[in-house]
């Protein structure tokens, strides 16, 4: 009983490590100050324009993260730089 216990707890610490390191990608998308960045909408226009639908966005670890889905109609986040729009990343 005890190793199941041990292992579960094993099991959802390392899930909860994984999801924090792919939530920022491990490092930020930027180093530039916040009054570089594009707005929100801008980076969300830029997303859309190549082709992804746009469902939810929020800025995380100086990325914008922005939850779309794509031409396959497949759901994907999007780690955009907030400076220039460039996806830098994708889960």
């Amino acid at each position: 009983m005890k190793k199941i216990i041990l292992l579960t707890a094993v099991a959802a610490l390392c899930g909860v490590a994984a999801s924090a390191e792919a939530g920022s990608l491990g490092r930020p998308c930027t180093s530039a100050p916040e009054s570089q960045w594009l707005p929100m909408q801008a980076l969300q226009a830029k997303v859309e324009a190549l082709g992804y639908k746009v469902q939810k966005t929020k800025l995380k670890a100086a990325c914008g993260e922005l939850y779309t889905i794509d031409k396959n109609g497949d759901q994907v986040e999007l780690f955009v730089d907030p400076t220039s729009g460039e996806i830098v990343g994708k889960l």
